[in-house]
């Protein structure tokens, strides 16, 4: 057995090259398995077999109406699953490996289980930068679908220790890497008659996407679902949430940023990319406290700025 630490029959792991070998062989055996992206953490299954999804679907409880993001080596698989425009390929060209997905039209007799585009005429695909994906990627020789390694609507981990907590024994294996580097989940864009429409914001700026692709993306409008992290609720602690805090109120655990200090705190020196980092992190210690609820200080609204305010938002939708 390669791991020791347990809850139910969820194994945590370190994430070397003899439990990497195994992971991929739970994975190719139709298994699902929690492993570690530059984003947050993914429970992973073979994009392509309709069992190992439905796997996905009832460790998260997650509702079939919400699709999946398939994980991708390179731009030459994906091009395999999805129709990409001179956009689509210039965005991937330039942003993969990375934070960034793209929602395309499902290119016809791709190799994906329904449930996975949750019926949808589009896919959602990445390729991530981080290593230990990569490298599960390549010793299975899949495309993985992996949404968030948490219950549906909660906080999403970006530590092992997360992912045990969250779903314990409904994971064979989970990888740990340590911390995500991001912290946040990947910005979610749309290509709309060659514009970018961003879907969920993330990682990669809205002032990023702007400046690479001399056009001004828009924002989605309306409640359609066509990527993940839409829903108006996501990302939830058990407690109520009160946003742009300066002080704790009685019975509150209050999130600091810059001078607010706070119980915690995202960043002293008030850096966002610091911030997103550990936002989620934060919110599972709050969570955890003996407070009755949670205060967050105000987060300024720029850069990935917008990306930690549209989790906290999320965060506190009842």
């Amino acid at each position: 057995m390669l791991g020791s630490n347990t809850l139910g029959n969820g194994w945590v792991v370190p994430a070397d090259d003899a439990a990497i070998t195994a992971a991929a062989d739970l994975l190719r055996g139709g298994q699902i398995v929690a492993i570690p992206t530059e984003t947050v953490y993914g429970l992973a299954a073979d994009a392509s077999n309709a069992d190992a999804v439905a796997h996905i679907y009832a460790a998260k409880g997650r509702p079939d109406f919400n699709p999946l993001i398939v994980h991708v080596p390179d731009l030459a698989a994906a091009e395999e699953l999805a129709e990409f425009g001179p956009l689509a390929r210039q965005l991937a060209e330039a942003f993969w490996p990375g934070a960034l997905t793209l929602v395309l039209p499902l290119r016809e007799g791709a190799k994906v289980a329904a449930a996975v585009t949750a019926g949808l005429p589009t896919i959602a695909l990445r390729c991530p930068a981080h290593p230990v994906m990569q490298a599960v990627l390549a010793k299975s020789g899949l495309n993985l679908a992996a949404p968030s390694a948490n219950k549906s609507g909660g906080i999403s981990p970006t530590r092992a220790e997360h992912v045990l907590a969250s779903l314990g024994g409904a994971v064979p294996m989970i990888l740990d890497a340590g911390p995500c580097k991001e912290g946040l989940e990947s910005t979610i864009v749309a290509i709309r008659l060659e514009n970018i429409e961003i879907l969920r914001p993330g990682p990669v700026t809205t002032e990023s996407l702007q400046t690479f692709s001399k056009r001004q993306p828009s924002q989605q409008t309306g409640q359609k679902i066509e990527a993940p992290g839409q829903l108006a609720s996501h990302y939830a602690p058990t407690k109520t949430v009160r946003l742009n805090a300066q002080t704790a109120k009685d019975g509150e655990w209050l999130i600091g940023f810059g001078t607010v200090a706070g119980h915690d705190n995202l960043s002293p020196t008030a850096d966002l990319a610091q911030a997103a980092a550990h936002l989620f992190d934060a919110l599972h210690r709050a969570d955890a406290s003996p407070y009755r609820s949670i205060a967050v200080a105000d987060i300024p609204d720029k850069g990935i700025g917008v990306a930690i305010n549209d989790r906290l938002k999320r965060a506190a939708t009842r």
